[in-house]
């Protein structure tokens, strides 16, 4: 018998189509797609960030300003590009509420409620993805369109942000 530690798929990722595209959780740089897995968990390219697992359609491209926010609603993570495009610093932003970060665009109307929502889906590891306009906490001017999808491990809502619908 092994010594080694008897690994089991995590419900909801064993019966993915494909598999999870790996990113580094600060610079969103892939892992190499050759079959292998990588020995660390600490993104080659930087050193800084973690490699987060995501479904291909939900994984940022390299460079694509995203945030990683926790069952609690709270954000474990900012990547480079987002820290740019919110005007936030990672250090600032994470164990904060997402709320304080990122609201939906018409929250005047509807309340957080539609966000939230996705967030605690995404964050629980369900769901497909969704799409949905944001804008940072402290203005009014700027949107974005988010695609909020799950991600992990650690499970964690993946908000990935963009100027277009597209992609």
């Amino acid at each position: 018998m092994s010594a080694r530690p008897r690994l089991v798929a995590l419900p909801g990722y064993a019966d993915r189509p494909e598999p999870d595209v790996l990113f580094c959780g600060h610079c969103g740089s892939h892992a190499p797609d050759d079959g292998t897995t990588p020995l660390s968990r600490v993104c080659g390219r930087c050193g800084l960030g973690l490699l987060i697992g995501a479904a291909p359609v939900l994984a940022p491209a390299p460079g694509d300003p995203f945030l990683l926010v926790d069952g609690q609603l709270t954000v474990c993570g900012v990547s480079h590009g987002a820290e740019a495009v919110l005007g936030v610093q990672e250090s600032d932003a994470v164990n904060r509420r997402v709320t304080d970060v990122l609201m939906p665009a018409d929250c005047e109307v509807d309340g957080g409620e539609v966000l939230v929502h996705l967030l605690m889906e995404a964050a629980r590891g369900e769901g497909q993805g969704r799409r949905i306009v944001v804008r940072p906490s402290a203005e009014f001017g700027i949107r974005f369109w988010a695609r909020i999808g799950p991600c992990g491990p650690p499970r964690a809502a993946l908000v990935v942000l963009s100027d277009t619908g597209l992609r």
